[in-house]
This record gives C-alpha cells, structure tokens and sequence, in this order.
C-alpha cells in the first residue's frame, strides 16, 4: 500500500490515518520521498533497504511483463540517493526540514536508536548492491571510490558512543565482517578494476574472522549468514547482489569443489598453485576458455562445468578490465 495510492474518499484527516496502516518508515518514505531522521529511528538503513527491495520488485514486475512498474519500481529504486552527502561521502540521516542531522559522526553508534541499524555511516553507506555503478558515480568516480573504500579498511576500529552496538563486530578498521550489512563490501573492488583487492581481503577475512573453535565466528549467526559468506567464499566466488543472477570471484580456499546439479551434472571449480602465500588469481577458464572478467553467470553453474582458477603470489591484472555487473 502506497500513500499516494491509497482511497482516501471520505477520509478528512488522511495523514492521521495513513501512518496507522503501515510501518512509519514506509509511510514516509511514500507520502514524502524520504524518511526522516527525527520521525523515525533507523532511517538510513531502512531507507537503502527500502531501496534495494524496490529494486527486487522491479525485477519481478519485468518477469510478469509490467513494465510500467518496471519502471516505477525502477526509480524507487534510486531513492538512496537522497541520504548520500556529497560533503562528507556517507550515507546520512535527513530530518523533517530536509536538513542533514548534525552534529555527525561517522563512528558513532547508539544501538537501535540512531540513523543506521546495527552499524554506523561507515557500515551502511556502502549498501548499494543493486546499483554500485550509481553509488560510484555519487562518490565521484572510480579513483574517489577506491579511496573511500580503501580508507574503510585502514581507519581506526574505535567506535563512539555511551550505547554502542554489540552486533558492530569483526572490525578491520570499520569494516564489520560480524555483521550482514557489511558482507558485499570486498567485493565491491571487483567493480572498478581492483579485483587483487578483493582476493587479498578475502584471504584476509578467512584468517582474522573463522575459526575451528566454539566462538570461531566474528558476529552473530543470524539466518547462517556468517557461514553462507565462508561456503559460498571458499568456493571462489559471491553474490553481491542477490536477485541479480551474477557471481564476483574472489579468492578460493580450496583446490576443488564441485557442485551437485539436477540430471548429473556438476559445476567444478579446480584452483592450480593454491597455497597460503598464492592468494591472487593469475587466470581464470571458464570450459576451457579465458575468462578475463571477475563475474560470471548462475546460467554457467546451472549448465554444468568446470572453472579452473590459477594462483600466484603477487597481484596482477587478471579482471582489471571489466564493466560494472
């Protein structure tokens, strides 16, 4: 139910009403394009979930031939744009006069009581995953990007606040591997042309965020998604987006696995030179042919096959030629 859809006939008070028929957040976000920060808790990480959700449902009225929601869902779609500050390069909370709330702080935390959910700006700004050429673009570029990126894996842990959040864990610099949120950033290199990046840091995170202990996850294992990052990882590859049916190859952990498909057949990836110190791809075949880009398709798992992945120890410029996926 949308606000601007809903029969408001004989209703001479609908913006008393309206909010009482669906989530606040949604009713914001519909009646007035944006969600505010001093209306709503959270409101920044609802708002780029909100985002991402339109972003899914256009992709089911595309399947169904309803293009005009397509299209409609399409441009909801790009409603993060509204809490990004140029300024800053975060991801912000706007109040109910359009004003970025002040004062900010980008590691402060107040746990289910401040603009982000479970995390700070630096955790949340990056939760784009249906568009991260647009969140590229907003940044100021491939190069800005890669900065930005780079600093998130390189500034101070600390975070501020009298009621920090348990659940901001994992920390390498202010990188969360603890929590969901967090989960797509590495690979985000592999989108403008650092794929060596994301190889080293998922080697990073095998190493510093698992072990085979009792406590051996860095955060909460909310719906297995701790685990799903690690099996779907050690296999070679991730899904950024998920509803885009696009894999970004990362860093294997192990020198084979094979998948079990429908009609016997098998998907295999075979990982050559794989070592502790052999952690960056050299070359990638795809059935026997190069694979020069850091995606591939769900189509080529489904199909059967065999992806055999060459290690070296040192980066190279395997995938650094690539369009965004």
């Amino acid at each position: 139910l949308r606000a601007a859809e809903y029969d408001t006939t004989g209703i001479k008070c609908p913006d008393l009403v309206l909010p009482h028929l669906m989530p606040k957040a949604k009713y914001y976000k519909n009646a007035i394009g944006y969600i505010p920060c001093d209306r709503e808790n959270e409101s920044v990480a609802k708002a780029l979930e909100y985002a991402y959700d339109d972003w899914c449902i256009s992709i089911f009225a595309e399947a169904m031939n309803d293009f005009e929601n397509k299209a409609k869902y399409e441009r909801f779609a790009k409603a993060y744009e509204f809490y990004f500050d140029k300024s800053t390069r975060f991801m912000r909370g706007l109040d109910s006069n359009g004003e970025w709330r002040t004062p900010f702080n980008p590691r402060a935390s107040t746990h289910r009581s401040d603009d982000y959910c479970e995390g700070t700006a630096w955790q949340w700004t990056w939760f784009v995953p249906h568009d991260v050429e647009g969140l590229v673009k907003l940044m100021g570029g491939e190069e800005a990007f890669v900065e930005k990126l780079d600093s998130l894996f390189t500034v101070d842990s600390s975070l501020d606040g009298e009621t920090t959040s348990a659940d901001i864990s994992g920390l390498i610099g202010q990188y969360a591997h603890g929590n969901e949120p967090s989960h797509h950033v590495i690979h985000l290199y592999n989108y403008v042309n650092r794929p060596w990046r994301t190889q080293e840091l998922v080697d990073s995170v095998y190493r510093s965020q698992y072990a085979n202990n009792v406590d051996g996850l860095s955060g909460n294992e909310d719906c297995g998604q701790m685990s799903a990052w690690y099996i779907l990882n050690s296999m070679g590859f991730y899904q950024v987006c998920p509803g885009k049916p696009v894999y970004s190859i990362g860093r294997p952990a192990f020198d084979k696995a094979v998948i079990n498909l429908p009609s016997e057949k098998t998907f295999s990836i075979v990982v050559k030179n794989n070592s502790k110190s052999n952690k960056y791809i050299e070359s990638v075949l795809l059935n026997g042919k190069a694979l020069d880009t850091p995606f591939f398709g769900h189509q080529d798992i489904v199909a059967g096959g065999i992806m055999e992945i060459k290690m070296t120890d040192h980066p190279t410029q395997w995938g650094s030629n690539n369009s965004s996926q």
